[in-house]
């Protein structure tokens, strides 16, 4: 299927490793112009370089912090044009109302959060003057399963998705389409260290992690592909009628809640 993306400027946040690495690789296979941003120098040239030469698109970096003062406005103004913009960096800390101390919530919401809300409310004129655009918020099927272990998290998420439903709900009058995106457990080095957290506190020996996977669909998380692809899909125009919508993906563990 020919997702009708080719050439499109994509700008991706938290792009260097895991599903935002996973992201380039797919929209840089269908041939878009990228735009990588994280804060690790190295590793966004290494994939810049890699994705060059596998697929001969272009691919600008930028390291950059998206809790720093501005952040918003120098990627904007960095990238220039941009048709999809996903939103993907940032990663809120697990644990317990007592575990997540005010400080590490507000780091956290710092950059998934606010660095979300940001981006959006820098690119929204741009795509508006431009004719149109689309806007991809990675949030995580969290913000639906309330979790007390991730209370900073579920808590952040919920809010992401109220907010991408309430620009995605009007956006559509301005030719510009705004998504939510619901990931549950994926195949990143992030789930392995949570597991591991996990199966230390049910058994104190965290090579048991790989138990509390099996409980998951399929006894695996998902992979970053299976995730990139989505996003792929619903940033082109195949997928034209699409706004204000929260989208999971996490193999029915939603659907799965029971009292």
């Amino acid at each position: 299927m020919d997702l009708k993306l080719s050439g499109k400027t994509v700008v991706i946040t938290g792009a260097s490793q895991g599903i935002g690495e996973g992201l380039a690789e797919v929209f840089a296979e269908e041939g878009c112009k990228l735009h990588l941003v994280a804060r690790s120098r190295d590793k966004l040239a290494a994939l810049a370089e890699r994705l060059q030469g596998s697929h001969g698109v272009e691919v600008i970096t930028q390291e950059q912090d998206i809790a720093a003062p501005d952040a918003a406005q120098a990627i904007i103004e960095a990238a220039g044009q941009i048709d999809v913009l996903v939103n993907n960096a940032g990663a809120i800390p697990g644990g317990d109302l007592w575990q997540v101390d005010g400080e590490a919530w507000r780091k956290g919401w710092e950059v998934k959060v606010f660095g979300y809300i940001d981006l959006c409310r820098a690119v929204y004129p741009r795509m508006k003057e431009a004719g149109g655009g689309v806007i991809l918020n990675n949030i995580g099927n969290g913000g639906e399963n309330f979790d007390f272990r991730y209370i900073a998290g579920s808590t952040g998420n919920a809010a992401l998705m109220g907010f991408s439903r309430a620009l995605g709900g009007r956006s559509l009058d301005d030719k510009i389409r705004v998504l939510g995106i619901n990931p549950g457990p994926v195949a990143t080095d992030r789930i392995v260290n949570i597991m591991k957290k996990r199966a230390i506190e049910q058994w104190d020996d965290e090579s048991r992690y790989t138990e509390l996977l099996e409980a998951y669909p399929l006894g695996r998380a998902a992979s970053v592909r299976e995730v990139a692809d989505l996003f792929a899909f619903l940033a082109s125009p195949r997928s034209s009628y699409t706004s204000g919508t929260i989208i999971t993906i996490d193999g029915g563990l939603t659907s799965r809640r029971s009292i």
